[in-house]
Parts: C-alpha cells; sequence; structure tokens
C-alpha cells in the first residue's frame, strides 16, 4: 500500500484533486467524514462530548447539535483544545482502521488521505507522500464569494484561520499548482497518479 497525504487550504482546489485521483483508482479516505463518523450517535467520542461540555450540546435526536457545540467553543480557544483531545484520536484511530483494510483489500492499494489540517495535526511524517494543492490567495476568496456565497472578509477570516502556504509547501513532497484551469489542474493530477502507480510497481 501507498499511503498518500492530500492536502490544502479551504478552496484550493484539493477536492478537485481528490476526485480525480478516486476516478483513476485511488481509495480516498475523508478526514471530514470520518470526523463527522467518529461523532455519530452512539459514538465514545460524543458521550465524552457530552460529558465535558453538558447536554446542552446534543439534540433532542440524539445527534451531535453542532451549531450548540460551535457557540461553547468559538471564542474559547481551551475549550477547543479539550474538543480537539476527544475528536483527533477518535479520528486517527478510524482514519488507520480505513488505511488497514484497503490494505488488506488490495496490498497494491493507493490510499488518499484527503486532510484539509495536515500541517495543524501534526501527522506529517506517518505518509508515504505528502502532496499540497496550491491556489493563490485572491483565486481562493474569489471562488468562496462566487461558489460558497460568502463576504470577501468571511472568505478572507476563514484563509487566515488555517495554515500559512509557507506551512504546507515547508511539508510538500509534491505541489499542484490549482490556480489556473480545470483542464491545468487535472493534467497535474493525472501526472501525479502515473508517478504514485510507478512507485507502486517500483516496491512491488
Amino acid at each position: 500500500m501507498l499511503l498518500v497525504a492530500l492536502t490544502g487550504g479551504i478552496a484550493s482546489g484539493k477536492s478537485t484533486v481528490a476526485r480525480r485521483l478516486q476516478e483513476h483508482g485511488a481509495v480516498i479516505v475523508d478526514a471530514d467524514q470520518v470526523a463527522r463518523q467518529v461523532v455519530e450517535p452512539g459514538e465514545p467520542a460524543l458521550a465524552r462530548i457530552a460529558e465535558e461540555f453538558g447536554p446542552g450540546v446534543i439534540a433532542a435526536d440524539g445527534s451531535l447539535d453542532r451549531a450548540a457545540l460551535g457557540a461553547i467553543v468559538f471564542n474559547d480557544p481551551e475549550g477547543r483544545q479539550k474538543l480537539n483531545a476527544i475528536t483527533h484520536p477518535a479520528v486517527l484511530a478510524r482514519s488507520r482502521e480505513l488505511f488497514a483494510a484497503a490494505a488488506e483489500a488490495d496490498p497494491d492499494a493507493i490510499v488518499v488521505y484527503d486532510i484539509p489540517l495536515l500541517v495543524e495535526a501534526g501527522r506529517v511524517d506517518e505518509f508515504d507522500l505528502r502532496v499540497v494543492v496550491h491556489a493563490a490567495t485572491e483565486t481562493r476568496v474569489g471562488r468562496m464569494v462566487e461558489l460558497r456565497g460568502m463576504t470577501r472578509e468571511e472568505a478572507l477570516h476563514r484563509i487566515n484561520s488555517q495554515a500559512t502556504d509557507t506551512d504546507r509547501f515547508a511539508i510538500a513532497d509534491v505541489v499542484i499548482d490549482a490556480d489556473g484551469t480545470l483542464e491545468q489542474t487535472l493534467e497535474q493530477t493525472d501526472a501525479l497518479w502515473e508517478n504514485l502507480r510507478a512507485r507502486v510497481r517500483g516496491s512491488a
């Protein structure tokens, strides 16, 4: 198995690259999706969140009330740390289970971990290859305003709350420039796939 981390800031084009790699045959493990799964009703992490932050963060149907939890931790760095201390280990454990299952199903699998906050999570060394999808700040702001209906201020706030481009470049083995056309991004992604396939064949 080849384990690849795919990261990039909000509206960088990372999802486009992930979809293309999946079309080629990569197994995609989506960190955001895993993060949602580990706080579903019946999951230990959800019980611990309710214990830590009170029953008010649980909705009437037993699911996590994200708005209520968000209101508590939004301006409380200590609260956010407590939340991360519950959710991050759960996400890590579930992700590793999915990696292992993919490797068992196909020892030559190319597993791509789609993780927006790779730098922030400090999990850089776990992967055979780290791919960063990059687009200029103005490009990303334009996408968020146009496609997600955000104001310019909201878009900049979201960008500034994540790791810097410099931080991401520092851990990158491969950078995909998604600042141009969709075709240019897909061409680079196709070239990356060929590179990954060659690596798997080389280690076989």
